[in-house]
């Protein structure tokens, strides 16, 4: 598994305590011997401590928008409309907005030397979710437009990746 599939499945299994998707062993944390007093110096300690106050503190309750620079923003829109079934950015506080389902959402800084959005000079990428990943893949190159399949399928499901009319990079997860 790649460094950077690890990472997301982490930050993952982190955020919603989704151990059935990558047991948090995987992630080298140090294990306290049982039979050792538990300290303020003992990861397990130190872990309940941190999660104890932030359960505590007020939490984002989810992403309510992405925004990002655009050297043509009106002709983006409308190939994020057309390709991916985004609607248009609203123009009145009246207009409607995108409804997204309800579903898991992942937030992962990565390291910056990545090279899993491939342009070095990107520092974001955008993961979309879909129903129909093949369905999703063939819609897209019908329309002309270059997708990579990555042919491995993961615990959490199956991904691909293509690019705007701009470069920035996006990914496609049909989860599992």
């Amino acid at each position: 598994m790649s460094f950077q599939r690890r990472q997301w499945l982490q930050s993952l299994s982190y955020a919603f305590g989704a151990s059935f998707i990558l047991p948090r062993n995987v992630f080298a944390v140090t294990a306290r011997n049982p039979a050792q007093p538990a300290t303020a110096a003992t990861p397990g300690q130190a872990n309940a401590k941190h999660e104890s106050a932030a359960a505590e503190r007020e939490k984002v309750t989810g992403i309510g928008g992405l925004f990002f620079r655009a050297h043509d923003p009106d002709a983006l829109g409308r190939w994020y409309l057309q390709h991916l079934g985004i609607a248009l950015t609203p123009t009145s506080n009246d207009a409607p907005v995108w409804q997204q389902e309800a579903g898991p959402t992942v937030f992962s800084p990565f390291p910056e030397k990545s090279g899993y959005f491939g342009d070095p000079h990107k520092v974001w990428m955008v993961n979309f979710r879909v129903h129909n990943l093949d369905k999703m893949i063939a819609q897209l190159r019908a329309a002309g437009i270059e997708v990579k399949l990555d042919p491995q399928t993961y615990p959490n499901g199956r991904f691909a990746h293509l690019h705007d009319p701009e470069g920035n990079p996006i990914e496609l997860w049909q989860p599992a």
